[in-house]
């Protein structure tokens, strides 16, 4: 985890941790996808081979991982906490309201342009590649 003698000011406290917290669920999810893999191994699965079509595809989804990614570090720190509440954790509009002491209607309304800001960028972000 982070040391707070380590935050160095450049950004608020809250992007801070934010960011430590976001590498901790990533963090997270890498070991849970290898303790399945290690699982598989040791059941001795025999997988499939891969097709040329799985490989696209794979390679694909990565590629999207990866993009949508660098979009949310490029948006303004709320539009991405929002988004990544309501579409990564599933949070309804409820909880983030509780959470954030707005109303409904106001997170609704910080989602359609936090989804809009999104989509601009994601589209400037893939004619720039």
């Amino acid at each position: 985890m982070g040391k707070p003698d380590k935050f160095r000011g450049d950004s608020s406290l809250r992007s801070w941790l934010l960011g430590i917290a976001r590498h901790k669920v990533e963090d997270h999810y890498r070991k849970r996808l290898r303790e399945l893999q290690l699982a598989e191994e040791e059941e001795g699965t025999e997988s499939e081979p891969v097709s040329a079509h799985d490989l696209e595809g794979a390679l694909a989804e990565r590629q999207t991982g990866e993009l949508t990614r660098e979009v949310l570090s490029i948006l303004p720190e709320n539009y991405s906490v929002v988004l990544l509440w309501r579409y990564w954790e599933n949070r309804s509009l409820r909880d983030i309201a509780v959470q954030t002491g707005r109303t409904e209607k106001a997170i609704e309304r910080l989602l359609a342009r936090a989804r809009q800001q999104f989509k601009k960028r994601w589209y400037e972000q893939q004619s720039s590649k």
